[in-house]
């Protein structure tokens, strides 16, 4: 795990070898939609692997077969809740909750609107309250504009004050970065990798493409 410079709490997972490799098929145009969603579902797991180096842990006694010994316990994997922006953070989410296996769940659906204003639009919200010593992960994929995590983490305020705000995601653009930053300070960001740029019509450069249509095969369309 790397800390950015150009920003306070924002870190990427460069340093590893595995979750870059698994980037790299992510990235590659030939790599199927099954092939893609495990690929979200492995980077989801491990980055919530990573993730609980940045907990807190108390020191328990512990009885073995054999005698008396210490271990710890990660309380704060204990209170986690995680949001997840539809479409493209189910496979996210899915790895996510190997690691959080007592999370509560939220969901947001939240589509952008072309450039250049990028208008968003929020279909479904369902959030559970939250409480002062939840962390709380957000899901998504791709950080490009910020506009849809600006929206989201608006939303979030509504429900509580947890302990920690976390932004989780495979790809940013520093555009992104810093929008969400000038507004949510407080928010820690983890992505596998920092990308270039955005380009006009709003994608991260070099990127993945969108991550909704490589996961599911084709573009979402609501009635």
């Amino acid at each position: 795990m790397k800390a950015d410079e150009r920003w306070s709490g924002v870190y990427s997972f460069e340093d590893s070898p595995f979750i870059m490799e698994v980037l790299t098929e992510l990235r590659d145009k030939n790599t199927d939609s099954i092939a893609f969603r495990k690929g979200l579902v492995k980077l989801g797991r491990y980055m919530g692997y990573e993730l609980t180096k940045t907990m807190d842990i108390e020191e328990v006694d512990v009885k073995t077969p054999l005698e008396k010994t210490k271990g710890v316990i990660v309380r704060d994997r204990r209170n986690v809740v995680i949001i997840t922006v539809l479409r493209a953070a189910i496979p996210l989410m899915e790895g996510l909750i190997k690691v959080f296996e007592h999370a509560r769940v939220g969901i947001v659906s939240a589509s952008r609107g072309k450039a250049p204003k990028f208008e968003i639009e929020m279909n479904y919200i369902k959030i559970p309250d939250l409480r002062p010593e939840d962390t709380v992960i957000v899901a998504d994929p791709m950080i490009a504009t910020g506009s849809t995590l600006i929206k989201v983490l608006g939303e979030i305020e509504k429900y509580g004050k947890p302990k920690r705000k976390i932004v989780l995601g495979v790809l940013a653009a520093p555009e992104g970065i810093s929008r969400i930053k000038e507004q949510f300070p407080e928010v820690e960001i983890f992505v596998a990798k920092v990308d270039r740029e955005l380009n006009e019509k709003g994608y991260i450069l070099p990127g993945l493409g969108d991550a909704g249509d490589r996961a599911f095969g084709a573009p979402l369309k609501v009635s």
